[in-house]
């Protein structure tokens, strides 16, 4: 990839298509809530290796059609994050060009893995494309951070360090990490997850020793391994109220800790998808079939986190 340019896209005819991959958080530690109500966070992201699917085919008229075993569950096109993101975009880039952009849709919604930021993302960086836009351009940076905050990360799609208000972003390196991820198809919101956590405005959650600390992730060529001593020391503060207010994330989690070789099992995000970290990808594999097998109903994925 050139720097300064936009993630090159899958070009197809005169079509433009991107992915909009799963965000998984490693670990979300929340600092405290802010006096404007906004929560500082702290968070280790990686992206796995499914996604959604978008294109744009370039025309006169911004529309969006959704496709995709999911699309059911993303409600109305017009209230569709990848529409706001596209408009906010039209209101910063004179004559933007768009088009029609289709969604496929693969990912749960409401899930904690960032699916709709995900899509918001690759919508933005397909119009970056279609307009030769930097990914750095400060109308996009604007945009990801207004449509929401997990767009920001997703934009890039590259492993850090979150911190703020998901404004921050510290790359990391990390191995291919074989992964199971499972949401049993129940949403939850963001906001009811924060409500329940019950901070008050300027309210912090850790010491203030504890935000000044310096974390010292691994260094890059780590092994997983060495990875999950790392990520194990941390914690996703969100778990405990997200499983108050939807008892199955217990029950995911269980299934998880439960298969043979798992290394680490943890909330992503504010729920309801959990992962489990392995070995190898032949155990995630085996683990899958075994959680697809007991639990028929639930969205299961195996593969790995990079």
């Amino acid at each position: 990839m050139t720097p300064g340019r936009a993630p090159e896209a899958i070009v197809e005819s005169s079509a433009l298509v991107e992915e909009g991959r799963a965000k998984v958080n490693l670990t979300l530690r929340v600092v405290g809530r802010r006096v404007d109500g906004y929560h500082d966070l702290e968070s280790v992201v990686a992206f796995a290796d499914c996604a959604d699917r978008l294109t744009l085919t370039p025309g006169p008229e911004l529309q969006l059609q959704i496709s995709g075993p999911l699309a059911q569950a993303c409600g109305e096109p017009a209230d569709n994050l990848v529409l706001k993101a596209a408009r906010l975009l039209g209101e910063r880039v004179p004559d933007l060009k768009a088009g029609q952009l289709t969604l496929y849709k693969a990912l749960p919604v409401a899930a904690g893995i960032g699916g709709g930021s995900a899509d918001a993302a690759a919508a933005l960086r397909l119009l970056a494309q279609a307009n030769g836009l930097a990914i750095e351009d400060s109308r996009l940076v604007e945009v990801a951070q207004l449509a929401g905050a997990d767009v920001p990360v997703c934009l890039a799609s590259h492993a850090c360090v979150m911190t703020g208000v998901g404004d921050t972003l510290l790359p990391l390196t990390l191995p291919k990490i074989p992964c199971v991820l499972v949401n049993p198809r129940v949403p939850v919101a963001t906001k009811d997850v924060f409500a329940a956590l019950g901070l008050r405005h300027g309210e912090l959650l850790v010491g203030v020793a504890d935000v000044i600390q310096a974390i010292a992730w691994p260094e890059p060529g780590a092994s997983v391994e060495d990875w999950v001593e790392a990520l194990a020391a941390g914690t996703n503060d969100l778990e405990v109220p997200a499983t108050r207010i939807q008892a199955v994330i217990g029950e995911v989690i269980a299934a998880l800790s439960a298969t043979n070789g798992a290394w680490l099992v943890r909330m992503s995000g504010s729920g309801a998808t959990c992962f489990a970290i392995f070995e190898n990808t032949f155990e995630a594999q085996r683990a899958a079939e075994k959680i697809r097998l007991d639990h028929p109903s639930w969205w299961v994925h195996s593969g790995v986190l990079g």
